[in-house]
């Protein structure tokens, strides 16, 4: 089988590993073009990329894979399929009709639910106890092409944002294989969507900002579903204190945000239904550490207040 291959982060290297490793010959891999990242700017190619030139394969990175020119480098190609790993971009019906067979998109959730660009986050936010990975063949509509093969996957009580991605992108590599296995072999079923359905956006640094007014396990699935970006945060004393380990307790008294009470561990701030036991924090300006070290260091004293956010300037 002769494969095009589109991925761009972590997420999606596990699939294209396990491709070769198979044997499926990759005529060309997409990603997303080289970006400045990080402080000092620099330009950085994103972990498909990466891979892909570790191999020798062909690399393309086209900033629209609308334009005419991709879609006739596409089809040159002469490809059986593409895969699709949380590329980035959205596929035209030229880019979709140019490999013989179509396109196949591994997605990090049981379709139909969770739809979009965030599931691994939001099935955490919203309190799920299992997701999984659903391969399906790709339409014009977003995410909502025939459904081929899914895996479920169940979510631990202290599952991360990280921790998950990383345990649907091996089950993705494992379920694609298989898909590929049985639509070589022609035994490989199409199930159109049907039922309840839901749509989760792309995640954006403002959702990390706590409202202690909210239940104390809602900010525990917070903290959790956002790490490690971009991560559950609040303020002290007007300077941004990020929270990264939390407990559930029980507890009414005092104000939402309010610090009820200190431990030589830990720190307890009430919420607007029980309280969050802080285990974990990350002072600005600092590294993450555990709420012993920062205690020391920043000794806090019940009926101290968070989430008051510095005042912008002028």
């Amino acid at each position: 089988m002769r494969a095009i291959f589109m991925g761009t982060p972590e997420f999606s290297v596990p699939v294209l590993r396990a491709m070769l490793a198979e044997g499926i010959e990759v005529a060309a891999v997409l990603t997303q073009p080289d970006r400045p990242r990080g402080r000092g700017k620099g330009v950085v190619c994103s972990p498909v990329k990466e891979e892909a030139l570790r191999h020798g394969l062909t690399v393309l990175q086209p900033e629209k894979i609308r334009q005419p020119e991709v879609v006739r480098t596409l089809r040159a190609l002469s490809a059986d399929i593409a895969v699709v790993v949380a590329f980035g971009q959205i596929l035209s019906k030229e880019v979709l009709e140019a490999p013989r067979l179509g396109c196949i998109n591994v997605h990090a959730s049981l379709l139909p639910m969770y739809r979009g660009a965030a599931p691994i986050q939001h099935v955490i936010l919203d309190g799920q106890k299992e997701t999984g990975v659903t391969t399906m063949f790709m339409d014009e509509g977003l995410d909502t092409g025939d459904m081929l093969l899914q895996t479920v996957v169940s979510i631990a009580a202290d599952e991360t944002g990280g921790s998950l991605t990383e345990k649907l992108s091996a089950a993705g590599a494992d379920l694609l294989i298989e898909t590929l296995r049985q639509l070589e072999a022609g035994t490989l079923t199409r199930t159109p969507q049907t039922g309840e359905t839901c749509y989760v956006g792309m995640i954006r640094k403002s959702m990390g900002r706590m409202d202690w007014s909210r239940p104390a396990v809602e900010l525990e699935r917070q903290i959790r579903g956002l790490s490690p970006w971009p991560s559950a945060f609040t303020y002290r004393d007007g300077k941004l204190l990020k929270i990264w380990a939390a407990l559930v307790c029980e507890g009414s008294a005092g104000r939402p945000g309010e610090v009820v009470e200190t431990a030589r561990d830990s720190f307890l701030v009430q919420t607007g239904q029980g309280r969050l036991q802080v285990m974990e924090v990350q002072p600005e300006g600092k590294k993450r550490m555990e709420a012993a070290a920062y205690l020391r260091g920043y000794p806090i004293t019940p009926g101290t207040m968070l989430g008051e956010a510095p005042l912008q300037r002028q």
